[in-house]
Order: C-alpha cells, then sequence, then structure tokens
C-alpha cells in the first residue's frame, strides 16, 4: 500500500473503498507502469516516431523532478544506462543507489546552494557529451525549483521571488514565466547549445500538459516573454515588493531580442503520463466496485474548483465522483496544510445538508502544501460552521484533520502527476 496509514483511515466500509480508489490513481502514477510503454532495450518511440538506441556508442540519463529516481530506476531497468545525474527533493531518499548516478537533494519549493550546484553539474555533463551519444532527460514536476542558475541576480533574490509568487495565486503556467526569464538553464536553455543527441520523456504536472511549463520547460522551448513576466508581476502587485535587481534583469531583457530564452525546440520532448492517466485508473477500480462514475478536472481558484466539484455530485444512491487537477489557494494565516486539505475542508463546510458521502483528495507526490501530509479523507460528519471558518481563516486545514484523524500519510511517493480525489455517495 502506497497509503500508509490504510488500516487506520478504513474506519467503515465506504472509506475503505475510497482509500482502494486513491490506491488505484497512486499505482497508475508510478514510473514502473509507465516507462516500458515508450522503451524497450532496443528503441525508444516518441511523438510517433522510433528512435534506434542500439546506434549510440553511450547513453546517459539526467532526472530531474519529483519522480526523477524512479523514472530513473524505470530507464535503467530496461537500458544499462552508462551514468547520469539525479536531482530529487530534500527529504527524499533516492530509491536508486550505485556510484554511475550522481545524486542531489534539493531544497522544494524555493530553490537552494544544492539545486544550483545541480544545475551547473548537469550543464557541465550535457555540454561534454559526443555527437554520438545520447542523453536521455526524465522530467517531472518540481525540476523547477530543483534546478536553479539565477541569470544577473543572487539565490536570495530568486528565492524571494519565489516565495513571493508562491503566495500571489499565480498560475504555474505565469510563475514558470518569471522563473524562466531569471534563470540560465530553462525555457530550453539547459539543451541549446548541446552536441550530442537528446530525448525527454516527461510526467506532467501542469493544465494541458503544457511542456513549456512543467519544469520551466528546461529541456523544451518558451513561448513567453520579457513583457510577459513583467506584466504578471503587475498583475498580482508585486512589483514594489520584488528587488531592483530583478526588475533590471527582466527590464534589459525587453531591449535586447538576444537574451530572450529560446523559441524553437532543439530536442524531442513527450509527455509519457499525466493526471488523466490516473483519473482513468480511478475510474475502472470504481466501475469494479459497482459505481456509477463521473470524471472530472479542477484548476484555478480553489473556491471556484469547489464550486464545480459540488454542483458534479450526483443525488443518485452508488455514484462515485473521480477528480483530479490542481487548485491554487492564497495563503491567508500561518496555519499548516495544502491545498487538498483545504480542498476537503470546504467539500465538507458545503455538504453538511447532505445525506452520507465520503469525500478525499491528496497530492500524487504525497507532500500537501506545508505539511507532511498527502491530503484527508473524511465523512461529512456534522462540524460546527463557525469552527470549520476559523481553520480556513488560518489556512490551516492541516490541524483540522489531524484532530479529525483524517490526514492521509503516504511520504514522498516518488512520482507527480497533480492531485487526485474522490467522492463516495
Amino acid at each position: 500500500m502506497i497509503i500508509q496509514n490504510f488500516e487506520e483511515l478504513a474506519t467503515t466500509d465506504k472509506k475503505k473503498e475510497c482509500l482502494e480508489i486513491l490506491e488505484a490513481g497512486l499505482s497508475a502514477a508510478n514510473p514502473e507502469n509507465i516507462i516500458p510503454k515508450y522503451v524497450t532495450p532496443q528503441k525508444i518511440k516518441i511523438n510517433g516516431k522510433t528512435i534506434d538506441i542500439t546506434k549510440f556508442s553511450n547513453i546517459y540519463s539526467i532526472a530531474f523532478g519529483k519522480a526523477a529516481d524512479s523514472m530513473t530506476r524505470a530507464l535503467n531497468a530496461i537500458i544499462p544506462i552508462k551514468s547520469g545525474i539525479i536531482v530529487i527533493p530534500k527529504g527524499s531518499k533516492s530509491i536508486i543507489k550505485g556510484k554511475k548516478f550522481q545524486i542531489f537533494n534539493s531544497r522544494h519549493p524555493e530553490p537552494d546552494k544544492t539545486s544550483v550546484k545541480a544545475a551547473k553539474e548537469v550543464m557541465k555533463f550535457v555540454q561534454n557529451k559526443r555527437s554520438d551519444e545520447l542523453i536521455i532527460f526524465l522530467v517531472s514536476g518540481g525540476g523547477s525549483s530543483l534546478l536553479a542558475m539565477p541569470n544577473g541576480i543572487t539565490l536570495d533574490d530568486k528565492i524571494f521571488v519565489t516565495k513571493l509568487l508562491l503566495k500571489s495565486g499565480a498560475t504555474i503556467q505565469e510563475f514558470n514565466c518569471v522563473r524562466k526569464h531569471l534563470s540560465k538553464i530553462k525555457g530550453g536553455k539547459l539543451v541549446e547549445n548541446m552536441k550530442c543527441q537528446g530525448v525527454s520523456l516527461i510526467m506532467s504536472d501542469v493544465e494541458g500538459d503544457d511542456l513549456s511549463s512543467i519544469a520551466s520547460g528546461t529541456t523544451y522551448m518558451d513561448g513567453t516573454t520579457f513583457s510577459d513576466a513583467l506584466e504578471i508581476l503587475e498583475k498580482y502587485k508585486l512589483k514594489r515588493k520584488t528587488p531592483i535587481e530583478v526588475l533590471q534583469v527582466l527590464e534589459k531583457g525587453l531591449e535586447n531580442e538576444k537574451l530572450e530564452t529560446p523559441k524553437k525546440s532543439k530536442i524531442e520532448n513527450q509527455v509519457i503520463a499525466n493526471n488523466e492517466d490516473c483519473l482513468k485508473a480511478m475510474k475502472v477500480e470504481a466501475k469494479k466496485k459497482g459505481y456509477k462514475v463521473q470524471t472530472m478536472q479542477v484548476f484555478g481558484d480553489i473556491k471556484e474548483a469547489v464550486t464545480k466539484i459540488l454542483e458534479n455530485i450526483s443525488e443518485d444512491q452508488k455514484t462515485c465522483l473521480v477528480f483530479g487537477g490542481e487548485t491554487t489557494v492564497k495563503v491567508l494565516g500561518k496555519g499548516m496544510g495544502g491545498r487538498n486539505q483545504e480542498l476537503v475542508l470546504r467539500i465538507l463546510k458545503n455538504t453538511q445538508k447532505f445525506k452520507k458521502i465520503v469525500v478525499a483528495s491528496m497530492g500524487t507526490d504525497g507532500i500537501d502544501g506545508n505539511s507532511v501530509f498527502a491530503g484527508a479523507i473524511t465523512e461529512n460528519i456534522k462540524v460546527d460552521l463557525n469552527t470549520m471558518k476559523e481553520f480556513l481563516k488560518n489556512s490551516d486545514s492541516g490541524r483540522f484533520f489531524q484532530k479529525q484523524k483524517g490526514s492521509i500519510i503516504t511520504d514522498f511517493t516518488h512520482t507527480n502527476l497533480m492531485d487526485i480525489g474522490v467522492i463516495l455517495r
């Protein structure tokens, strides 16, 4: 079981079924179930093309993101990789060991000194390879902060801007647009001057599988501009809070086209898994249990997402709503929690008059916000409205569900395909 406290949470048959449906979604996000669909010992199938990998003198891998170690392990089981680099979040113990892989643990969601060190090593590794060699890039969400190479600003400035954007309610696309224009490695810059061959296999944690946004499009290219980055700071009223050095870099970019991010992709990039793969597996599991299933995705503001979810809860008996995606939360207080736990709390607050339902939501990466939990599960028990409002006002959904004994624990799952949720009626 990926959910470590499965037994403690499965206090009723309905909760047990709900957790089993979540497990099916988590299992679908495991790279060992994904990579073999695209890679064999002889070839890689990518974007409808077949690349014969037997013709290369050496094959290397560079993996960064929350699934970097598990993607590397899945790939290395099929093709013997000569050597490579793995960059995963701090606190996550690599599930692949061995001298041929250099492993870095950088900070997420803000970069740190290790992020810079890892980025420099990755850049050096890429530039030292010959034209008859192949690098397979394994990219997953979280890569943006795990590799950092600030351009014209200090790491502290980069961290400061990251924190500003994280709390602003900006979308991941907007967030990464700014990041790409303050970096020497993102938006396709990593592969821009590469001499060897390369392909990029990508697990998407972004709405619409936007390749330029996943891990800030490090191996892809960038459709945004310096002008867009400045507009985003303006939109969220962050300009006055932004360090002057950061604004100078962005304004300098406006004047000099040569400083702009690459607008053409140099290597093949292929999304090999996304949130919908999880939802499909969950739907199959729920149908097996005899539920009438509906699936949906929600993105953007959490309050609007909750409204959409509530509209889709069926009146019929034995129905299951499977949902996924990723919401944005404006952090209001100093509490503990994350978007999944807040989503469950907001649904609980709005379903007090409903007949019995079970609600759960979790991050496939196993970490929800600033908590150690993956998400939460609850029945729509009667709770005082003011109590719930108070917890929401303080962004403290994590403590609410700790008290209710509804916190889902998985630890790092070594994958990342956004969030998944279930409502059983």
